[in-house]
């Protein structure tokens, strides 16, 4: 990959429709392979295979249950169409930049019913479930306004309910002893099977494109199906231990070998104040312990991600831009899509 070739950006492709990017399609895959072929030709785009500078666009849950404004965890920002506005930036990024993109690396929250977060797992002493957007802090697992759910034991823990109760009070404990958010019942979403969990359509569409015309296999990652703990980072559960200090969950050791194999990450996707923040944290908390000067590879498209606010309800604006903030301190830096990406990859 020459400096020249870094440095040209592409037009975007005719078949992008940024009216669309609100919407859920089906991708015609063989038509945009057909398409990216040609378009590989015809702007001398070379397979990643020759790539001297290697560059990792890793994209934190652009699914639907997150950016489609009438699904369940729809990020609207501080616009209330945040998410939405966000993935058409970030779409064109990614065409405009075929040729310097390596390898991308989509996230994928991944749930079933009979996890913490959910309703299923918690009911009062009527028997109710908490309704979304609960907050249950130890004080209430201690004084019993919430308890596990004796059927969910079932299906969790073999039937061992007071096991699960134990656990579920570690758990709040831990996450409270550790400075985190609170354990929160989240609506149901990032359903594994459900279109929630699939990936936006515009999203999947110029990853796919990108696919065929670089020959770079697109590198999924799922998190968030273990029953006993939240999963915001793509690199570690919120609780690793249980009760007895036997292992839930481990590190995503393996992905964060993988990224540190590439020049340069570039880091969007949803929600800033939540996944995308605890996965930046943690990318963090391992430069710190490898290398300091790790952190200059860390790229964060600022305008291709936005914070969970819900108005009058909860506003997370403040919290997420202190972690930018912080992350930026660390020697991380803060840039934007339509920024010359020869300019800030200092290529």
């Amino acid at each position: 990959m020459t400096t020249t070739q870094i440095s040209k950006e592409l037009p975007i492709p005719v078949h992008f429709d940024s009216n669309k990017v609100g919407e859920v399609w089906r991708v015609p895959y063989q038509e945009r392979a057909a398409a990216a072929e040609s378009w590989a030709k015809e702007h001398n785009i070379t397979p990643v295979l020759v790539d001297e500078k290697r560059i990792c666009l890793l994209i934190i849950d652009a699914q639907n249950t997150f950016c489609i404004p009438e699904f369940e965890l729809f990020v609207g920002g501080n616009s209330g169409k945040g998410a939405v506005e966000d993935n058409v930036r970030l779409c064109e990024f990614i065409y405009r930049n075929l040729g310097v993109i390596s390898t991308i690396a989509p996230t994928m929250d991944t749930h079933t019913a009979m996890q913490i977060f959910h309703a299923i797992f918690w009911v009062n002493a009527a028997g109710k479930h908490p309704a979304p957007a609960t907050t249950i802090t130890l004080d209430d697992v201690q004084a019993g306004v919430w308890q596990v759910n004796p059927a969910v034991a079932y299906n969790v823990t073999n039937n061992d309910y007071e096991k699960l109760q134990q656990h579920a009070f570690h758990y709040v404990k831990k996450l409270s002893a550790d400075g985190k958010y609170p354990l929160t019942v989240w609506p149901y979403h990032s359903m594994l099977g459900g279109i929630g969990h699939a990936l936006v359509s515009a999203v999947e569409e110029a990853i796919f494109f990108h696919n065929i015309a670089r020959c770079s296999q697109t590198l999924f990652e799922l998190k968030g199906n273990n029953p006993l703990t939240e999963n915001y980072s793509v690199l570690r559960a919120e609780v690793l231990e249980d009760i007895n200090g036997q292992p839930i969950a481990e590190k995503n050791v393996n992905l964060i070998k993988q990224l540190w194999e590439f020049d340069a990450v570039i880091v969007a996707g949803q929600a800033k104040s939540h996944c995308v923040a605890w996965t930046v944290e943690d990318l963090l908390t391992e430069i710190k312990v490898q290398d300091p000067k790790l952190s200059q590879k860390i790229y964060l498209l600022e305008d291709c991600t936005s914070p969970v606010v819900i108005p009058g309800v909860i506003d997370f604006t403040e919290q997420a831009n202190a972690a930018f903030q912080k992350f930026a301190d660390a020697g991380m830096h803060i840039v934007k899509s339509t920024d010359a990406i020869a300019n800030w990859l200092n290529l």
